[in-house]
């Protein structure tokens, strides 16, 4: 305790010794290098927070452990990373030689009850490491010490040992009952993280080419992948990386000026844009007169010449707006910022990579190796005729955002066919000292590609890749046409039958893409993914509205459950009740767990489990009694209190995965 003590005297003091670094940094003006020193400082102290956090985190659970007693769990424990704690105490204390060991807490996923909840596994380790000091210790035996150096702790209800040398852990009903309450009182609250400063790179259409199928999966990828770090508190920066630079803009401005000759007075109709491109990429590839022409603009372009420029600007707003209209549909929000905003920090890079001495002239163009073993594949920074390449806009990239944009991590979220190029970038940054792996984290969220039922690269029935616009029209057309087939056009509002529509178009959409391991590919079908059993948006959405109408239905008021819970305790007294207590418990595991692996298939796994819990808990326990006329004579408060605990877990999730819950369907 001392010990910890001084440490933190000690960070309190360096980090009041930087508070100015902040300050010097947010007043660098733009473009303005940072000096290496500053650099360092910003690095340092990147690393003093989070070890403050990590320090003043041992000294609450040590402080309250008194006398043997593991800390009180807080609304934002997880449960696994509490019981780590706890076994990490009884490690320390049985075997302190081993005190560093990593505590491996798995959940039991055994139907059967008397297996417990959680697992504790470190027994067979220990095990190990003792005989290869020469001492001969059974599993088991290491588990019974294991078990009887466990502070108590309010979570656990009791530990038992069994088979080989595992712990088992049982949960205490009285903490699930307590924590379902505060749940209640305070809503859903995220678990307890370190803090970052996070840019997302997602979507990333190129102007004055439609939105296709091939841009659906980065953009709901990437937009829920925000949401869950936004709800983590993390400070989260969301990126569109436009394609709107480079030789295609050159032939486009060379078209328009040949097409609305008067564009620079009069904004030109372009009403089909994706036509317009073609227009032009067919007279670049057969008219040599127009193919040197389009390339003399990319010069203009490029040297920001107005005329070029302005023809620029109108292009990128024609698509702009299309973009908008998915983004508003599909209920994105991101911040454009094209390869063009890399511009003069492309021209920065080069001088910077050149300064390092890390390039090399390679048949008239500048390349730089990723590592100083020289093999793979060596990025272009400069090509032979002075250009730029996406190679030297994502070095541009990666270095604003770590130096400028003072991220602590960056996720791109791209198609795993750029998987090799990411690599490339990432190694290169850190050769180049941009990226410093101890300070910084960086992600390439890969994906694999949307199929079609025939178990090809998704296309329409002529052969041309499906447009977003057209891919969401129909999943509108087949919502509806499976709400009329159930009459609900008869019974719901106009209203209410436009946002049930959305909600299961929209939905199955963006469901039918996350719960999918999204390394794989995927068969895109509508008839699957509006099916309304299995691990699906419409079962999730149908069995949230069923829960949202059990309360309306009881004849009385739930709406200030703050006043309720004064009046009413949550009892789990029957295994379906205590079943569903525990597994909307598990919901802070199931997100630290997406955080950190940057996976979402498993919250989708564990919407589908409380839906199915759930359904398990209503069949078995009679929430709303009524007699043989149909008349309310019992209300059990507990189990709708339940059952509003679980809505209450799945609109957080729902949020996290973009569904939008309706509360009539």
């Amino acid at each position: 305790m001392s010990e910890l003590n001084m440490e933190l005297k000690k960070l309190r003091e360096l980090e009041l010794k930087t508070q100015g670094l902040a300050a010097r940094i947010q007043t660098a003006k733009s473009g303005e290098q940072l000096d290496v020193d500053l650099v360092q400082l910003q690095i340092e102290n990147k690393k003093l927070k989070n070890r403050l956090f990590i320090l003043k985190k041992s000294i609450a659970e040590e402080s309250n452990a008194g006398g043997g007693a593991a800390s009180k769990p807080k609304e934002s424990s997880s449960i696994t990373e509490h019981l780590e704690s706890v076994f990490g105490q009884a490690i320390a204390s049985a075997f302190p030689e081993f005190r560093d060991t990593p505590v491996i807490i798995a959940p039991v996923n055994s139907t059967s009850a008397k297996f417990g909840d959680y697992q504790c596994n470190n027994a067979m380790g220990l095990s190990k490491k003792l005989k290869e000091k020469g001492i001969n210790k059974a599993p088991r035996d290491i588990a019974t010490e294991l078990k009887g150096h466990c502070p108590a702790s309010p979570i656990i209800e009791k530990l038992e040992i069994a088979g080989a040398g595992f712990v088992n852990v049982f949960l205490s009903k009285d903490y699930a009952s307590s924590a379902l309450s505060n749940l209640l009182r305070n809503g859903v609250t995220p678990p307890e993280v370190i803090k970052k400063r996070v840019l997302v790179d997602f979507s990333s259409p190129n102007i004055a080419k439609q939105m296709h199928v091939g841009h659906l999966r980065s953009t709901i990828i990437g937009e829920s992948l925000c949401r869950l770090l936004e709800f983590l508190q993390h400070d989260v920066i969301r990126i569109n990386h436009l394609g709107d630079w480079g030789t295609q803009f050159g032939m486009l401005i060379a078209h328009l000026e040949d097409r609305f000759p008067n564009y620079l007075n009069e904004s030109p109709p372009i009403s089909d844009l994706q036509l317009f491109y073609k227009e032009s990429k067919k007279r670049f590839d057969e008219d040599e007169e127009f193919k040197k022409r389009a390339y003399s603009r990319v010069v203009s372009l490029q040297k920001g010449v107005p005329n070029s420029i302005k023809a620029w600007e109108l292009i990128c707003n024609v698509s702009r707006k299309e973009f908008q209209t998915i983004y508003e549909r599909l209920d994105i929000s991101v911040k454009e910022r094209g390869e063009s905003f890399y511009q003069s920090r492309m021209l920065s890079v080069v001088e910077y990579l050149r300064g390092k001495g890390l390039l090399e002239v390679d048949e008239g163009r500048e390349i730089m190796w990723p590592d100083d073993t020289k093999t793979g594949i060596p990025l272009t920074i400069v090509k032979s005729d002075g250009g730029f390449t996406y190679d030297t806009s994502d070095m541009a990239a990666i270095r604003h955002r770590l130096e400028e944009e003072l991220c602590d991590w960056i996720i791109y979220v791209v198609d795993s066919g750029q998987s090799t190029h990411f690599n490339t970038i990432f190694k290169a940054a850190e050769r180049s000292a941009i990226l410093n792996p101890l300070s910084h984290r960086v992600d390439h969220v890969q994906f694999g590609v949307v199929l079609g039922e025939d178990g090809k690269k998704f296309k329409t029935r002529s052969g041309d890749t499906v447009k977003l616009a057209d891919l969401l029209d129909e999943g509108m057309k087949r919502s509806l046409q499976q709400l009329e087939s159930r009459g609900r056009d008869k019974v719901l509002t106009p209203q209410e039958l436009k946002d049930a529509q959305e909600s299961l178009a929209y939905g199955c959409i963006k469901y039918s893409d996350l719960c999918h391991n999204r390394i794989s590919d995927y068969i895109f079908s509508f008839d699957k993914m509006l099916e309304d059993r299995g691990n699906t948006a419409v079962y999730l959405l149908y069995t949230y509205t069923r829960i949202c109408s059990i309360a309306r239905n009881s004849g009385e008021d739930f709406t200030n459950l703050p006043e309720i819970l004064k009046k009413t305790n949550i009892v789990l007294a029957h295994e379906k009740e205590w079943k569903l207590a525990k597994t909307l418990l598990k919901l802070h595991d199931i997100l630290i767990k997406c955080s950190k692996e940057l996976f979402l298939h498993f919250l989708c796994e564990f919407c589908f489990e409380v839906c199915t819990v759930f359904t398990e808990f209503y069949d078995s326990c009679y929430c709303i009694e009524k007699n043989k006329q149909g008349d309310i004579i019992a209300v059990n408060h507990s189990r709708i209190l339940m059952c509003e605990a679980t809505a209450a877990v799945l609109r957080q999730c729902f949020y996290i995965l973009g569904l939008k819950p309706v509360s009539k369907m």
